[in-house]
């Protein structure tokens, strides 16, 4: 048996300079639409750590010397019909040139 989502939590990694923005498009795109409310998202201070190898261009760090950053991990639902504008939307604002952000399949929404 096949489940189709109708709704997805997004996590998504991003210097604490760019979460601002970044919580603009998201109200932007109606990410965190629940109900009747929106602009619902959570953010997490954490500490990211990358190498940017050969060839890179990072926001942050140097080429081949491991980085440690403070970042906020941001958590936000949205529409699963919604996932191409959002990511799009969150990539034209986001500095990294490899931004993460993971994609999970919600069984429902405020329950």
């Amino acid at each position: 048996m096949r489940t189709e989502f109708k709704y997805l939590k997004l996590e998504i990694f991003i210097p604490q300079s760019h979460f601002r923005q970044l919580q603009k498009t998201l109200q932007d795109v109606d990410a965190g639409h629940i109900g009747n409310y929106d602009s619902c998202l959570s953010y997490t201070p954490v500490t990211g750590t990358w190498r940017p190898l050969d060839g890179t261009k990072p926001f942050l760090g140097q080429q081949n010397v491991i980085s440690e950053e403070p970042e906020y991990k941001v958590e936000v639902t949205i529409k699963a019909d919604n996932l191409k504008q959002t990511i799009q939307a969150i990539k034209k604002v986001h500095p990294y040139e490899e931004p993460v952000i993971n994609v999970i399949p919600l069984l429902d929404v405020g329950i």
